[in-house]
């Protein structure tokens, strides 16, 4: 069964295509080349929600959206849904990283404790619409290390992990991170509905 990824981030289809593969191998998830809407939601339910629609509609096939990002608490939860624009409407990778990182240059490691949240909508051509939510929590690093991973791994470090040998999730293999990320752990909650597809 062919289901459309609504992104026209390589990184997010490959990470995707991962995790499915992991758990539903006859799934195939394909790359979204159609308009990109407006997300002008409040939240990562609501963007999903838009994407997901827009690529049913545009192909005709099941859909697939997700909108995700890193919430932080000392900020009150941002970035949040604004994660892919922090430092501006160009989307640079670096830049948000970077000022991440400066605005949090003061804080002590006890107060670094952040989330990757993930929400997955699908939507059918027949109007049907599922959302689910995974978190992946753990805390920010004081620099960025590893060169895996996109967006925020290289300083995000996810809970669980021996102290002493603890690796951002840049620093984990493709197979670790997408075991346990937040768009798998969203993506696990879709198992049992995609079986009624």
């Amino acid at each position: 069964m062919k289901v459309v990824l609504a992104t026209h981030n390589a990184h997010k289809i490959t990470e995707f295509q991962q995790i499915v593969a992991m758990t539903r191998p006859d799934l195939e998830v394909i790359g979204y080349d159609g308009p990109e809407p407006v997300e002008d939601g409040v939240t990562f339910a609501e963007n999903a929600l838009i994407k997901a629609r827009a690529a049913a509609a545009h192909t005709g096939l099941a859909a697939f959206a997700d909108d995700s990002g890193i919430c932080v608490d000392v900020l009150g939860g941002s970035p949040g849904i604004f994660s892919a624009y922090w430092a501006g409407q160009k989307k640079d990778a670096t830049a948000n990283l970077d000022l991440l990182l400066d605005q949090l240059a003061d804080i002590d490691d006890p107060h670094r404790t952040a989330q990757f949240v993930s929400t997955i909508a699908l939507v059918t051509p027949d109007g049907v619409e599922h959302t689910v939510a995974g978190v992946w929590p753990g805390r920010l690093a004081r620099e960025a290390a590893g060169a895996g991973g996109f967006g925020y791994d290289p300083i995000f470090i996810p809970d669980g992990q021996s102290e002493g040998a603890e690796r951002t999730a840049a620093e984990l293999t493709a197979h670790e991170k997408q075991s346990q990320s937040h768009r798998a752990r969203a993506f696990e909650s879709f198992i049992p509905l995609l079986k009624t597809l």
